[in-house]
């Protein structure tokens, strides 16, 4: 059951949001003020080419220190930005998009390959709303890889130590040590 987010939710306080946001509230005010400020600090990560200067610029963008042994490749591209959590360890390939109103969550030594979409958003398939937003958290647990080009639907936890293969589309959790694969992804191998 989804519920709708009301006025009394915080868009700006570093906390994801779950339920329907529905256009027209006054909390999408807020969402463009943030979006806007991340799209201007994207320019310069962006731009960066010194790991430090790049986990300097991802810090403010998710409004969280990003730790010395967390890689990220550029380009990086996301929406919203505070509602990112990074664990320590973890690798972020080129032209990853991470759509993280909803709120993404990645744990310790994570591998993540490029072209990879983290989408936490939705739209309600009834016509009447589908301009709302939908906002489910993704979680992907320690040591998880994720292959080149893959797509991380909302809602979706992936398990500590599992693989998602490239160019999978990840519709459902991944249990641990699994290895999961196709359009929608599958079950191929538990490790």
């Amino acid at each position: 059951m989804t519920t709708k987010i009301t006025e009394e939710h915080e868009f700006l306080e570093n906390k994801p949001h779950q339920g329907i946001l529905f256009q027209g509230e006054p909390k999408f005010s807020e969402i463009f003020e943030q979006v806007n400020r991340t799209k201007k600090l994207s320019v310069a990560l962006n731009s960066a080419t010194d790991p430090d200067e790049i986990r300097e610029m991802m810090g403010q963008i998710i409004g969280k220190t990003v730790d010395n042994s967390t890689i990220v490749f550029t380009p990086f591209n996301t929406n919203y930005g505070i509602n990112i959590t990074l664990g320590k360890n973890v690798f972020i390939n080129h032209a990853c998009s991470f759509l993280d109103l909803g709120g993404i969550t990645i744990e310790d030594d994570v591998l993540i390959g490029p072209n990879v979409q983290l989408i936490t958003e939705n739209h309600p398939l009834n016509p009447e709303e589908r301009k709302s937003l939908v906002l489910e958290a993704i979680l992907i647990r320690e040591n998880a890889w994720i292959g080149a080009g893959a797509i991380i639907l909302s809602g979706v936890t992936i398990g500590k130590n599992s693989v998602v293969a490239a160019g999978a589309v990840v519709t459902k959790d991944v249990p641990e040590n699994t290895v999961v694969a196709g359009v929608p992804a599958k079950i191929v191998k538990q490790l």
